[in-house]
């Protein structure tokens, strides 16, 4: 499309829920419902559209291994965006990806910076690997490098206990996390363990990630804190295979994983049902391909979430609880074209017609 051409999209135009609009135009890469007068190169798109996909657990530069080279990311990020996702929170990356800002044709991406975990008590290569008298200031450290995001590694296998175990202290995250605060930044951590839930929350954290632990006592506490999770399903799908490779050195840890991945569905259907907010995230990036967002709606589906909720958490929903526009007046065309209605059949969205990004359309 050259500079002064306009892209016109019709036939149901999403704008939340139950705000359906009949058509929108983009004008100069930003969304407009009304007809552009004398406009003559106007190439239009047909179909269901809705705000761009949002995949709010990604990692963008990131492998099993640890950091990658740019053109690995580069292709990282390409498949999110031909599988309609273009708003990426980065949920931890030891790779420097802000090049990424200066691609229009790449997804938007929210950084948390680097992972801060315990020593010793982590995927190598992954995070700063520290002890609790320095949370505090790795935390601020990253809250500076981040886009209002810092990610904390909540729990992980303590070794000598041969389980999952929390890696910090009450009173050094609830420093950490003050101090993030106060820096204008929100903090959210990986958790899988029931026994991290409790001090964290009570420790004013945002999000929890994965929250494979929510237990009937501790659902209540994350309502009335408003704490947000990011169950990544997708993810959770590989604990049996991680617990049958770990079963001869940590059998209680491996029966730990079965039964946390056993009770998946109905803890965040429990979730959903007390008013937690659940937004999707696909944990991309390490050990899972990327490009997974569509698959994980309908895991949320199949937990019981009802699909416009499900489709919410992925579009309307995670885009305002991220300060990003949807498809609104003057906000930048970030949308995906779908063949039918998304709202009736989430499967849908495994199969975008058209994803305009920055107002073009690039696949």
């Amino acid at each position: 499309m050259s500079d002064g051409a306009v892209l016109h999209v019709k036939g149901r135009v999403l704008a939340g829920p139950e705000d359906v609009r009949d058509e929108l135009w983009v004008i100069g890469g930003r969304i407009s419902y009304d007809r552009p007068a004398g406009a003559r190169d106007v190439t239009t798109v047909e179909g269901w559209a809705l705000p761009g996909l949002v995949d709010a657990h990604c990692h963008v530069g990131l492998d099993a291994h640890g950091p990658v080279d740019p053109e690995t990311a580069e292709k990282q990020a390409l498949t999110d965006r031909e599988a309609g996702t273009l708003l990426i929170r980065d949920a931890g990356s030891p790779s420097d990806t802000r090049w990424i800002d200066d691609r229009a044709d790449l997804p938007k991406i929210i950084r948390a910076g680097r992972h801060i975990a315990r020593t010793r008590r982590y995927i190598r290569n992954y995070a700063w690997e520290i002890e609790p008298e320095d949370l505090v200031a790795y935390v601020a450290q990253e809250a500076r490098r981040g886009d209002g995001w810092v990610k904390l590694v909540g729990d992980w296998i303590d070794r000598g206990a041969g389980d999952l175990a929390p890696c910090w202290p009450r009173d050094a995250a609830a420093a950490a996390i003050a101090e993030a605060h106060r820096l204008g930044a929100r903090v959210t951590a990986h958790c899988f363990a029931e026994s991290s839930l409790r001090d964290l929350v009570e420790a004013g954290i945002d999000c929890v990630e994965h929250a494979t632990g929510l237990t009937e006592d501790l659902i209540p506490l994350f309502a009335e804190r408003g704490v947000a999770i990011v169950p990544t399903l997708v993810n959770i799908a590989t604990f049996p295979r991680l617990a049958d490779g770990g079963e001869s050195r940590y059998p209680r840890w491996s029966a730990h994983m079965r039964r946390l991945h056993e009770r998946r569905y109905d803890t965040v259907r429990a979730a959903y049902d007390a008013g937690i907010p659940v937004y999707v995230g696909t944990d991309a990036g390490g050990s899972l391909a990327h490009g997974l967002v569509a698959a994980e709606v309908a895991e949320l589906v199949t937990a019981g979430i009802p699909p416009v909720r499900a489709l919410s958490a992925t579009s309307w929903g995670a885009r305002a609880w991220l300060g990003r526009p949807g498809l609104e007046e003057g906000a930048p065309a970030d949308l995906v074209v779908y063949g039918a209605d998304p709202r009736a059949d989430v499967r849908v969205l495994a199969a975008p017609r058209r994803v305009v990004l920055n107002g073009i359309v690039v696949e």
